[in-house]
């Protein structure tokens, strides 16, 4: 009799936990769709996407979202524009170019306090190209896609070291393993690219660092001032369209930059699918990852002064190929391409986190 009741009980248990799942899967069909695309998921300077998702925040804080994977933030963008996806996870410096073009775009976190980006050049050439300034007479770039934030920052680089833009040829290199077989195979001399590639490649002794742009002060160095980066952006009608919507997703992407701050490297790890980090292998990803962790802007604002060095920054590319016009720049309204509202109502509504404000 004993065991009949306990059969029956766990039957009983089994049919409520059904019962509850099936109740959770109907309401999570529910919640309202939000699209989002991200110029290659698997980056750590794009880690929020997929660890907002794993960690269920997404869910948590009722909004259903849907993510796509693009080989380069140009892509990204054109999608955006075309409402194919509704906001992106992005570098911040579209918003200003788009504008340019008389696109109308806005910012609503900022994720990124600097671009993660590292120039590595074919460990063959380390004696010959020892700064930008040495790709005078033609240098093969790789970038992840033509009027990608990765060719507006090569073509930075190469201005500020006096390289004119005749010499500098883009590559599209993409990231990750195309990036890795453009090394191997010499299609660039030089190529600018994130971690995890970052560390696949110089764990293979494929190539070397020439400039280091994952840390605020090196960035400075190497840019001549701050570059917020990583950003959530979209169609600014889309967001006053559909305000609600869009605080969901930043109240999930703040508690996310809240769980990254306050776990170590390798705990968040363990929270992304295996394949992120099988280029690396996962000790090499742990590293690279608590070595840059300074890199994200846990309170989701706008840097001050930031907007404007962007400007500047894309500005010595985008003038000298003759992509912006002195005009253009001239009318370029910052305060439209960004708002810190979002994230400001986003830290009050998980304050219980204290998510660090300063």
């Amino acid at each position: 009799m004993i065991k009949k009741n306990r059969t029956i009980a766990i039957a009983s248990a089994f049919a409520v936990a059904l019962t509850m799942t099936g109740s959770y899967v109907a309401r999570a069909a529910d919640l309202p769709i939000v699209r989002i695309e991200v110029g290659g998921l698997s980056k750590q300077i794009y880690i929020h996407a997929k660890l907002s998702e794993t960690l269920g925040n997404y869910k948590k804080y009722g909004v259903n979202v849907q993510l796509t994977d693009e080989a380069a933030g140009a892509s990204a963008e054109d999608d955006m524009l075309a409402g194919s996806v509704d906001l992106v996870l992005g570098f911040y410096d579209h918003n200003i170019d788009l504008q340019t073009k008389g696109k109308s775009t806005m910012e609503v976190a900022q994720l990124l306090q600097s671009p993660g980006e590292v120039e590595l050049c074919r460990i063959d050439l380390k004696d010959k190209i020892k700064s930008p300034a040495d790709w005078k007479g033609g240098a093969s770039l790789g970038v992840t896609g033509l009027g990608s934030s990765t060719n507006f920052l090569t073509l930075s680089l190469g201005k500020k070291a006096g390289v004119p833009a005749q010499d500098m040829h883009s590559y599209v290199a993409g990231a990750g393993n195309t990036f890795i077989a453009a090394m191997k195979n010499k299609a660039i001399d030089c190529g600018m690219t994130t971690e995890p590639t970052v560390s696949t490649v110089l764990s293979q002794g494929l190539g070397y660092v020439l400039v280091d742009m994952r840390y605020g002060n090196l960035t400075k160095v190497a840019l001549g001032g701050p570059y917020p980066a990583t950003c959530v952006y979209g169609r600014t009608d889309w967001i006053n369209a559909h305000k609600a919507l869009v605080q969901k997703v930043v109240d999930a992407m703040m508690d996310t930059s809240y769980f990254i701050d306050t776990h170590t490297a390798a705990q968040i790890t363990e929270k992304i699918p295996a394949d992120y980090y099988a280029g690396p292998g996962k000790d090499l990803y742990i590293k690279a990852l608590n070595d840059e962790k300074v890199m994200y802007n846990v309170n989701g604002r706008m840097l001050i002064g930031g907007p404007a060095s962007v400007l500047k920054i894309d500005g010595y590319g985008k003038l000298a190929t003759g992509g912006w016009t002195k005009a253009q720049v001239a009318a370029v309204n910052l305060s439209a391409t960004y708002t810190n509202d979002f994230v400001n109502r986003a830290i009050a509504d998980i304050a219980k986190k204290k998510l660090t404000t300063q």
